[in-house]
């Protein structure tokens, strides 16, 4: 970056902050890019191979921890936090208790929040460039900057916690005692020589929710993920098959999980958001394992348009709900739409389609065998 002699670098923070909020972020932070505790974390996680196949985070390996290797010249990481709980969802907990219906994670019941994020980072960002401009002493000065929105290899909960914005959770996600976890998290690199936000404290303490509630374990520690086992990673990021004895430990979640995030304290205090684009859609909130399971592709495709969900696929999607409905309680029209895809043209599908109908089989033999009055035997 040249030089900006008349340009006030506490005052411009300051305006950040106050341009960030009034574009609808909740908070804003600013770090530096030192990240050497971090990287050595990353490099034993990777080593360990808890990445399973997310090959990306290996293929980028280091340049995640080093900032000024990713955009030449960052010296500063503006961070920000966008709530996403959305409007009128029905209850998380009712949904999952009811094994009919599937369970999508919140955050992708409304529009893919990658454009919504951008588009307000790329507003704060013509903000800053108004306010450099004004204020130069010369025409030619320019700076640096990119924005990150969950698109390239960048430690953003590290960078989160380092601009104060909270601090990373036992199910490593940040937390923040005023809004617990659900939100997301955008980036703007930068060589302009802001002041750094302090960090805050952790506030974790001897709570083990998270760690205890998770589903199939895949929290193996305080602070330490094995992705191989999180439902999240199983339901969008693995391409082939899920690993049988993982199956019925997945329940009805088929997008996604959000078990840790729902059994953590400081999630009491989370906010909705009011933006519309985070609103539910097509009734996922509540809907039920077979009527999806019936969409043809070019269902999926059209009411998935602008969904997060649509980046998986429709095979993958297919995969997810046969797993969900293999875990339902028995019913003769769960066996049916699973049997209307028992010969579909996709092997991943058939596959999982066959193990859920033996789920069901199992289900309805012991049902049978169970007396009908609890005063039987």
């Amino acid at each position: 970056m040249i030089g900006y002699s008349a340009l006030d670098f506490s005052q411009l923070a300051r305006d950040i902050v106050i341009w960030g909020q009034a574009l609808g972020f909740a908070e804003l932070g600013i770090a530096d890019t030192e990240l050497s505790v971090e990287e050595a974390h990353l490099d034993a996680w990777l080593l360990a191979g808890r990445h399973g196949e997310m090959d990306y985070m290996a293929r980028h390996g280091a340049r995640r921890a080093r900032p000024a290797e990713m955009v030449p010249g960052t010296i500063r990481v503006i961070s920000a936090r966008l709530d996403y709980l959305p409007r009128r969802a029905r209850d998380p907990g009712s949904t999952l208790a009811d094994t009919r219906k599937a369970y999508i994670s919140r955050y992708a019941l409304g529009r893919d929040y990658h454009k919504v994020m951008r588009r307000r980072l790329q507003q704060l960002v013509d903000r800053i460039d108004g306010a450099i401009a004004a204020s130069s002493d010369s025409a030619g000065d320019t700076y640096r900057h990119r924005v990150f929105t969950d698109s390239a290899p960048v430690l953003e909960v590290a960078l989160a916690a380092k601009a104060g914005l909270g601090w990373r959770g036992k199910h490593t996600l940040l937390l923040t005692r005023e809004a617990g976890s659900f939100f997301f998290l955008g980036e703007i690199y930068t060589d302009l020589p802001l002041p750094l936000t302090p960090p805050v404290a952790a506030h974790c303490g001897t709570c083990r929710a998270c760690i205890d509630v998770c589903p199939t374990g895949a929290i193996v520690a305080p602070y330490e993920l094995d992705a191989r086992r999180c439902i999240s990673y199983l339901t969008i990021e693995l391409k082939g098959s899920i690993p049988e004895s993982l199956r019925p430990l997945i329940g009805n979640r088929v997008y996604g999980c959000d078990d840790c995030q729902l059994a953590c304290p400081w999630n009491k205090y989370a906010q909705t958001s009011d933006e519309p684009d985070f609103d539910v859609r097509h009734g996922l909130d509540d809907v039920d394992l077979a009527h999806l399971f019936g969409w043809t592709e070019s269902d999926f495709n059209v009411r998935m348009e602008g969904s997060a969900i649509r980046r998986i696929g429709f095979e993958r999607w297919l995969r997810n709900l046969a797993v969900g409905l293999g875990n339902a309680e028995y019913s003769e029209q769960i066996v049916g739409a699973l049997s209307s895809r028992r010969d579909d043209v996709s092997p991943l599908v058939r596959e999982h389609v066959s193990w859920a109908l033996a789920e069901q089989e199992k289900k309805r033999v012991t049902a049978r065998a169970t007396p009908a009055c609890g005063s039987c035997g």
